[in-house]
C-alpha cells in the first residue's frame, strides 16, 4: 500500500511546477479519481480552478477537455450528435467534448437545466446516448465542474438530485500571504514549467484497483451510517445525506486510506473526508439558516458527537 503514498507525493511535486499552494486540492481530486467520483470545484474568479484541473489531468497523463457552459449551450454541444458526411452520403456520429478522461465543465450553473442534465448519464453511468445508441466514455472518467459561489444573476441553481451526483464539493479560497508572494515571485521570474506525465495507464488502473480493495470494518460501516442518519433526523435539517452520500463517504475514505499507505480505513479517514463529501448535500431549514447555521457547522458537530464502536 506504500504505492499510494509514493504516488500522491510524486503527483504533488509534479503539479507544484505549475501551481502554488494547492496540495490539499490535488489530494482531494486524486481521492475522487481513485474512487470513481466527480467533483464540484467552487471558488471566486481568479483562484486557478481551470489551471488546477488541467494540470492535474496532464500530470497523470489523462485526456482533458474543457466545456465553457453558457445559457445558449445545447446538450448536443456536450455529448455530440450525428452529422451528414457529404463524401459518403451517410450520417456519422460526431462525439462531443465529454469523451475525455477529465472533463472540465466550466461555470456549470450558467447552463440551462436541460443542458446540465446532459452530464447526468455520463456522470452516473459512464456512458452517453446519441440518437438512441449508447457509447461508453473513456475510463477513468472524472467530471470537474466549477462554480462561482457569489454569482446570482444569469445563473441556474443546480437541483439537489444533480448536486448529489457529485462525490464532493471542494472550495478554493485565496492563497495566504506567503503562498501568494511565492506565486508573484515565480510569475515575475516566469518560473513556471509544464508538468510531465508521472504514470502510465496500466499503473493508474492498478492504483484504482488497489484503492478499491482497501477494507472497511463493520464498525466503520456503522460509523458512516450513523453520520448520515444523524443528518437526516436532526430537526434543523430540511434535507439530509442520501444513501448515495454514504456510499461516496465509504469509497472516498478507502481511497484516502490508500493514499495514507494503509489497506484499511480508520475513523480519522472518514472524519477528514466528511466535509467535502456531505456539505453540498445537506440543506438547513430557513429559520436556522437565518441564525447563521451552515451545513459545515452541523457536520463538524455530528463528527464530534458520534463515537465509533467496535
Amino acid at each position: 500500500m506504500n504505492m499510494g503514498i509514493g504516488f500522491i507525493e510524486k503527483l504533488k511535486k509534479e503539479v507544484s511546477k505549475a501551481i502554488v499552494g494547492e496540495e490539499e486540492i490535488i489530494e482531494l481530486l486524486t481521492v475522487a479519481l481513485l474512487s470513481k467520483g466527480h467533483v464540484l470545484l467552487e471558488g471566486v474568479p481568479g483562484v486557478a480552478k481551470t489551471t488546477i484541473a488541467k494540470t492535474f489531468a496532464n500530470a497523470i497523463g489523462l485526456s482533458f477537455s474543457r466545456i465553457q457552459l453558457t445559457p445558449d449551450l445545447m446538450p448536443a454541444d456536450i455529448i455530440g450528435g450525428t452529422v451528414y458526411d457529404q463524401k459518403t452520403s451517410e450520417f456519422r456520429v460526431r462525439k462531443g467534448p465529454v469523451f475525455a478522461n477529465v472533463v472540465l465543465a466550466d461555470e456549470i450553473n450558467r447552463a440551462t437545466p436541460k443542458t446540465q442534465s446532459a452530464l447526468l448519464e455520463a456522470m452516473q453511468e459512464g456512458q452517453v446516448t446519441i440518437e438512441g445508441k449508447t457509447y461508453q466514455l473513456p475510463q477513468p472518467f472524472l467530471v470537474i465542474a466549477t462554480m462561482n459561489p457569489i454569482e446570482y444573476e444569469g445563473v441556474y441553481n443546480l437541483p439537489e438530485a444533480q448536486l448529489d451526483r457529485f462525490m464532493m464539493r471542494i472550495q478554493i479560497g485565496y492563497l495566504n500571504r506567503d503562498k501568494e508572494l511565492v506565486l508573484l515571485k515565480r510569475k515575475e521570474r516566469n518560473d513556471f514549467n509544464s508538468v510531465e506525465k508521472i504514470i502510465d495507464a496500466g499503473e493508474l488502473s492498478a492504483l484504482i484497483e488497489n484503492a478499491s480493495m482497501v477494507k472497511a470494518s463493520g464498525a466503520i460501516l456503522n460509523y458512516i451510517y450513523e453520520i448520515s442518519l444523524r443528518t437526516r433526523t436532526d430537526e434543523r435539517v430540511l434535507l439530509g445525506a442520501s444513501p448515495r452520500a454514504s456510499e461516496h463517504l465509504l469509497f472516498a475514505s478507502k481511497a484516502l486510506a490508500f493514499l495514507r499507505g494503509r489497506d484499511y480505513v480508520i475513523p480519522d479517514d472518514v472524519k477528514e473526508i466528511a466535509l467535502p463529501i456531505l456539505s453540498h448535500r445537506i440543506k438547513i431549514k430557513a429559520e436556522y439558516e437565518v441564525d447563521g447555521l451552515k451545513p459545515e457547522d452541523l457536520i463538524r458537530e455530528t463528527l464530534d458527537e458520534i463515537e465509533v464502536y467496535k
